[in-house]
C-alpha cells in the first residue's frame, strides 16, 4: 500500500518543481538535498521523514489526490521545514496540511493548529461555522492518535490574534487564507500576530491565490495581488526571503464566474456550465512566498 501511495507522488514531485529562473531570489531557488533526490520512493523507504509523512497511509485519499496541485514536499522544503521545529499553521481548515505536519513533527518538534476562537465572534458573525471547523479538526486529530496525539490546537481572536508565547515558533505557515483576512479587515493584525509568535530569524510561509494585479479589500474573487501580500508582511516587520513558482498554474485565467471557487476542488459553477473547462485548468494559480523575521 505504501509503495502504491508513494508511486502516486512521483508525477507531482516531477511536475511541481520550481523554475529557478522564475524565482525572485536566485539563492533561495537552489534545490535542497531533498529536491535533488533521483528516486523519491527509495528515499522515503530509506527514512526521509517528509516523504514518509506525505506518503502516510493515514492521509485521506481525497487529500492525496490533490498533491499534484498543492506540491506539499516542494512547498515545505522551500519554507525550510525541519523535524525539530515548532510550527504554527494558521486556520488549517479540514486538516490537509495537518495530516502531513503533525506526524512529521511528532517525535522531535511541535505542531500547533491555530484556529479561530468561536467565542470571540458575535452571533451571526461566523461563530457557528468556526465552531464546526474547530470541532471537525479536533475530531480528525483524535481519530488517529498514533500520528496526531501530540498536536496542539490554539484558539485565537481574529481581531487581536495571539498564536502562542511570543518568540516561541520557528515557522508560521498559512495556506490560502489572506483573502479572507483582507475582506474581514483583520489582515494587518494577523500578520502582526505571526511576527510576534516567531523567534528572531524565524520564517513565515504564505501560499495564496494570485491575482493578476492588486485587488480591492472587498474583492470577492478569492485572489490577492502578490505585491499586496508582500506589503502586509513588510508592514508587520518581515523581510522578504524568497518566492517560488512551485504552486503556479499558468492555465488559470483568474476570470471565473465564482472566483477561485469555480475551480477544483470547490467546482462551484452552474450545472449548465461546461465543467470540463475548469477541470482542464485545475486548481488556482498560487503565489508561494517566504518571509523572515529579522534577528
Amino acid at each position: 500500500m505504501k509503495r502504491l501511495l508513494l508511486a502516486t507522488l512521483l508525477p507531482a514531485l516531477m511536475v511541481g518543481c520550481a523554475d529557478p529562473a522564475a524565482d525572485a531570489d536566485p539563492a533561495a531557488a537552489a534545490p535542497t538535498a531533498g529536491e535533488q533526490a533521483a528516486d523519491p520512493v527509495a528515499d522515503a523507504e530509506a527514512g526521509d521523514p517528509l516523504l514518509a509523512a506525505v506518503a502516510g497511509e493515514w492521509r485521506d485519499p481525497s487529500n492525496v489526490a490533490r498533491d499534484e496541485f498543492r506540491h506539499p514536499v516542494e512547498t515545505l522544503q522551500f519554507f525550510g521545514l525541519q523535524p525539530d521545529q515548532t510550527v504554527v499553521e494558521i486556520t488549517p481548515g479540514g486538516g490537509w496540511y495537518a495530516e502531513i505536519l503533525a506526524p512529521y513533527l511528532r517525535e522531535h518538534g511541535q505542531y500547533v493548529a491555530a484556529v479561530v476562537d468561536p467565542g470571540a465572534l458575535e452571533e451571526g458573525g461566523g461563530r457557528d461555522y468556526q465552531q464546526r471547523a474547530k470541532d471537525s479538526l479536533e475530531r480528525m486529530l483524535a481519530a488517529e492518535p498514533e500520528q496526531f496525539d501530540r498536536a496542539n490546537v490554539v484558539a485565537y481572536d481574529p481581531a487581536n490574534p495571539v498564536f502562542g508565547t511570543p518568540g516561541s515558533a520557528d515557522l508560521v505557515l498559512t495556506f490560502r487564507n489572506v483573502h479572507n483576512w483582507r475582506s474581514a479587515g483583520n489582515a494587518e493584525a494577523m500578520f502582526r500576530g505571526f511576527y510576534d509568535v516567531l523567534k528572531p530569524g524565524g520564517t513565515l510561509g504564505v501560499v495564496e491565490h494570485r491575482a493578476a494585479g492588486e485587488v480591492a479589500d472587498d474583492d470577492e474573487s478569492g485572489y490577492v495581488g502578490e505585491s499586496q501580500v508582500v506589503a502586509l508582511a513588510e508592514a508587520a516587520g518581515f523581510e522578504p526571503d524568497g518566492s517560488s513558482e512551485v504552486n503556479a498554474n499558468p492555465r488559470d485565467t483568474r476570470d471565473h464566474p465564482n472566483g477561485v471557487w469555480t475551480l477544483p476542488p470547490s467546482n462551484n459553477h452552474r450545472d449548465v456550465d461546461d465543467g470540463s473547462v475548469f477541470e482542464q485548468i485545475g486548481e488556482s494559480d498560487r503565489m508561494t512566498l517566504r518571509f523572515r523575521k529579522p534577528g
